[in-house]
């Protein structure tokens, strides 16, 4: 028995993306539409989300493209806005993403009661993003000196668009993590959203760390759901559940009903 029955009510639970849309400050934000096109348009995909069955909603500022290793001010903010906006309706567990700061994810995770982030706490990359360096300790010290000792702190292990700067395995990566870090659950990821997470890769991880929550963090479909669920104790979904199956385009709540259903049934 993990954690995740305690907090998201199953195991093998299914985290589905919340991805907010471009938000002030970010190169793709609508100024015309403003900031309540943004929150109607991530309530419409909340409602989509919890009619189709998810066992976990993660928001993240998904569309803020290209990312920042250090987000800025307007960023928490709108996505603070936002939650609250949400958080009457929402009626499952919900965690917080502010891509890519863990910092910042865990003021944001305090200031609107979620119960989870998912970060990159650990590591030194070469990325799209430059030269990604981090700070765990330190980020961890600040879990402590905020209040947010209770919200689980998901690590990425292999983040998209980077790579590693050391030349190390990642069966070594996940042992070292699990042992210097304790994080709650370890994520194994494809090169970008909607892509598969290795399941070759995954095993490996979870046979390495076998008593760690490790999540399949990007690229869950109808058709492998069954093979990744089979080695992950659960999955984190975004572009699966949208229209047609791409990242750019509303939830459909069809499509994550007939995914969830598939769930159920391997977990019964």
């Amino acid at each position: 028995m993990t954690w995740l029955k305690e907090t998201l009510g199953t195991e093998k639970a299914i985290i589905a993306m919340l991805h907010l849309r471009a938000l002030p400050g970010d190169p793709g934000y609508d100024k015309s539409k403003g900031m309540q096109w943004v929150v109607d348009r991530a309530k419409y995909e909340l409602e989509g989300l919890q009619k189709g069955g998810v066992d976990a909603i993660m928001i993240s500022n998904e569309f803020s493209m290209p990312y920042l290793t250090k987000v800025r001010t307007e960023t928490v903010a709108a996505m603070a806005r936002i939650i609250g906006e949400l958080k009457s309706d929402i009626v499952v567990p919900y965690g917080v993403n502010c891509l890519w700061d863990p910092t910042a994810s865990l003021d944001l995770a305090v200031a609107t009661d979620a119960v989870f982030v998912r970060e990159i706490f650990t590591g030194a990359y070469a990325s799209d993003f430059g030269v990604w360096n981090t700070n765990c300790g330190e980020v961890i010290r600040h879990q402590h000196e905020i209040g947010a000792e209770k919200v689980k702190c998901l690590f990425n292990i292999v983040p998209e668009a980077a790579k590693y700067l050391a030349d190390r395995d990642v069966v070594s990566i996940a042992k070292t993590t699990v042992f210097n870090c304790h994080p709650d659950a370890l994520c194994v990821s494809g090169a970008t959203a909607g892509i598969e997470t290795d399941s070759t890769i995954l095993k490996m991880v979870k046979e390495a760390v076998p008593d760690t929550v490790v999540f399949a963090n990007t690229g869950c479909r109808l058709d492998n759901i069954e093979r990744q669920l089979s080695i992950a104790d659960g999955c984190v979904v975004g572009t699966t559940f949208k229209r047609e199956g791409k990242f750019h385009n509303e939830v459909d709540v069809e499509r994550v009903k007939v995914f969830m259903d598939k769930v159920k049934t391997l977990r019964a």
